[in-house]
This record gives C-alpha cells, structure tokens and sequence, in this order.
C-alpha cells in the first residue's frame, strides 16, 4: 500500500470512526436516558445501554480510527449495529406512520453501517500488515 493509499484509507477510517465517537460520547452523557430507552424497547440487559455501550463505542471507534487491533474494532462496531437495529429500531412492530419511518430509517442506517464495518474487518484482516498509519495490524 502506498502512502497516498495509506491516507485515503486512514481518512476513510476516521470518517467512519467519527459517526460513533459522537454516538459514544452521546450514551456516556445521556446514561439516564439511554437506559430507560433501553429498559422500555426491552433490552434484556439495559444497564448497559447507557455508559457501558458508550464507552464500547468510543473504544470501537478508536480502534478503527488509530489502527490498533481494528479489526476488533470492526467487529466491536458490528456487534453494536446488529443489536441496535433488533432492538432499538424495529419499524415493523409500530403502527404510526411518522415514526414506523423515521425507525426504518434508523433501521437501514444500522444495516448500511453493519456493511461498512464487515467490509472494514474484511479489509483489515486481508490486508493485514500492509494497512499503512496504524499503531498494530490486525489480531484475527
């Protein structure tokens, strides 16, 4: 990979990364919140809903945007997607029109964002050693 690539990909890391941090930092401030959001979509363990998620979504974030492990960090990401989508924004149980929408919405995002992530772990993995502007390569 040449160092052109390299900063095309580290920019792409960090764009990525960027959605998540403020996800993140969203879940740790609004702790209170996000629980009882959590609590009332029937989590089956909301209280980490809250800080605990954030805290899993800012290490995910860094991984991927430093290059450290970030194929961990890729699958941290996935794992938070796929649970968010099932329970936080099932569109198909609502019968208002406005937010059975806004939670498709929200729903596909986190399926587009699941893609995203799987490519990078993909990426990460196959690439290995050779991803430029990270602290380590992959662990996987």
């Amino acid at each position: 990979m040449t160092a052109t690539e390299g900063i095309v990909v580290l920019l792409g890391r960090v764009l990525f990364a960027v959605f998540f941090v403020r996800s993140g930092i969203a879940h740790v401030r609004k702790h209170e919140g996000m629980t009882g959001y959590a609590r009332s979509a029937g989590f089956p363990f909301p209280g980490i809903g809250g800080w605990p998620a954030g805290v899993w979504l800012l290490a995910g974030a860094a991984s991927i945007a430093l290059g450290i492990w970030a194929d961990v960090g890729s699958l941290m990401i996935a794992l938070f997607l796929v649970l968010a989508a099932l329970y936080f924004h099932r569109y198909w149980t609502i019968q208002d029109e406005g937010q059975r929408q806004t939670q498709a919405g929200n729903f596909y995002r986190n399926v587009a964002l699941l893609g995203a992530s799987l490519a990078l772990l993909g990426f990460f993995v196959a690439a290995g050693e050779a991803v430029r502007f990270t602290f380590t390569g992959p662990l996987l």
